[in-house]
């Protein structure tokens, strides 16, 4: 056997294992370059020429010149705006003022009106309690020119506890609510029914009424002679208590009420009272008058009205 040494076997450097992340080269690649590389090279471009900032002596009088000039226009509006306050507001003053003078000249001419008007009613009262003839005192009453006290009776009408109530009733009809508030026409009846069983004066919520006055709605008030009445309304009129208090009771519209209060719980109270009292009408205005004379000495009239009815 030869001696020639045996060369050990030439062992080939092997394949470097996968990375863990090869399948995802393309996120890989995304990452390492984040920033397009036009972009980066214009920013280093920019950079080395001095950040952005003009690079010529114009471009840098430019920039100058647009500063001094908003500067300009910002301190000009300021002073425009210093030197028109006082004047807006000399202005606004000047209109307070005839507001103000307005409204109370405006109260001063009402305070007149009810003054005059007043005036013009106690003249009225007289002329109707000195010139009534053999009358005097039933026109009087019936005009409501002087007060009123005697027996009488005192009826109570208040809504019911709740407003609305089913079924049908003496109220049902067209454009009639049936509810348990209490209605002008409801009122209307009631007065109505007072005078014809005998009142000889009679007044709501201390509103004298007379023959001629209104009872009118507006939405859910009751008017009297155009003057709002609050629940619950206390209604006083001036006869023989017991006896008027018994004929109402009777009459259609004493149980017209009775109804109310049976159907929609409309809360009442009657009673009998020694002594009520009632005031004069607010406001009186003759229509016609006859002045005493020579062909009128002993036949002087003047009629009254103080509103359209209560019907």
């Amino acid at each position: 056997m030869c001696g020639m040494s045996q060369q050990p076997p030439v062992r080939s450097t092997g394949t470097p294992p996968p990375r863990p992340d090869a399948s995802m080269s393309l996120l890989n690649n995304v990452i390492d370059h984040a920033l397009d590389d036009g972009y980066a090279e214009a920013s280093a471009r920019r950079a080395a020429e001095g950040g952005g900032l003009p690079r010529t002596i114009r471009a840098k009088l430019g920039l100058a010149a647009g500063l001094v000039l908003a500067a300009a226009v910002v301190t000009l509006g300021a002073a425009e705006a210093r030197v028109s306050a006082p004047v807006v507001a000399k202005e606004r003053q000047e209109l307070i003022d005839r507001i103000e003078s307005d409204a109370s000249a405006a109260d001063r001419l009402e305070q007149d009106v009810e003054r005059i008007r007043a005036e013009v009613g106690e003249r009225q009262r007289k002329a109707l309690e000195q010139h009534g003839g053999d009358q005097a005192e039933l026109v009087a009453l019936l005009s409501g020119a002087t007060p009123v006290q005697g027996p009488g009776v005192k009826l109570v009408v208040d809504d019911a506890k709740g407003t609305d109530t089913g079924g049908g009733g003496p109220r049902e009809s067209s454009g009639f609510s049936d509810t348990g508030r209490v209605r002008d026409r409801d009122m209307q009846r009631v007065v109505n029914g007072l005078w014809e069983s005998g009142a000889e004066a009679v007044a709501i919520n201390g509103q004298r009424l007379t023959a001629l006055s209104a009872i009118r709605a507006a939405g859910d008030a009751i008017l009297v002679d155009n003057k709002p009445l609050v629940p619950p309304y206390t209604i006083l009129a001036v006869g023989d208590g017991q006896r008027l208090s018994t004929a109402f009771q009777d009459s259609a519209d004493g149980q017209y009420l009775h109804a109310l209060r049976e159907n929609f719980g409309i809360r009442t109270s009657i009673s009998a009272e020694a002594e009520v009292r009632l005031p004069a009408a607010p406001s009186l205005i003759v229509r016609t008058a006859e002045p005493r004379g020579a062909g009128a000495k002993a036949t002087g009239r003047a009629t009254a009205d103080t509103g359209k009815g209560t019907s």
